[in-house]
């Protein structure tokens, strides 16, 4: 098994492409040690001195570090995903594959009103946005729609990332007011 590393523009973040399907459900994110128990990947990636995030693309996986330099971490991560693709073992432990992304439709928040903008706004986000960020590792979700401005949830190598704020002002801001003029304003969750 061959499994090739990606920088994202995240210098603290790193992807992880193993040549096959990582989730065919939607993206999943742990945060911590605690949110990982569900899955026995991320629970091994944890144990990684550094390792604070753990992201499951359709095809990566990327991994967040707070300390440490990638060419120590690197092999512990490369080994922890080969032995678990090797293993045959699932993704999550109760063999599902939905994720605490999978409640973020219960979350949202928007005027009934609003709905045919919002309607708009989640089709740009899933067609535009998504797979452009989802290139760099990461994810953006919508959370809500309010006076005018978009509430997203950034995911992976895109929480935390340094050009993060540049991504939501100058592209994704402009995206959105282009074609929606109600949009004033993205913010980050």
């Amino acid at each position: 098994m061959f499994i090739q590393t990606e920088a994202t523009p995240n210098p603290a973040t790193l992807k992880f492409i193993p040549g096959r399907v990582v989730t065919d459900g939607n993206p999943m994110e742990f945060s911590s040690r605690e949110s990982a128990v569900r899955s026995p990947l991320a629970e091994k990636l944890f144990e990684v001195p550094g390792v604070t995030g753990v992201f499951y693309g359709s095809d990566f996986i990327t991994v967040t570090k707070a300390s440490g330099e990638w060419q120590q971490l690197k092999p512990a991560i490369l080994g922890a995903i080969m032995e678990h693709y090797m293993s045959g073992a699932p993704l999550l432990a109760d063999g599902t594959a939905t994720s605490e992304s999978d409640l973020d439709d219960e979350d949202e928040f928007f005027d009934e009103a609003d709905a045919e903008t919002v309607d708009m706004i989640k089709d740009l986000i899933e067609t535009r946005v998504r797979p452009a960020v989802a290139n760099d590792g990461g994810d953006i979700t919508f959370r809500g729609f309010k006076d005018g401005v978009v509430y997203l949830n950034m995911k992976g190598a895109c929480s935390g990332c340094p050009s993060s704020t540049a991504t939501l002002q100058h592209g994704i801001q402009n995206l959105l007011k282009h074609f929606v003029p109600d949009v004033v304003e993205v913010r980050p969750m």
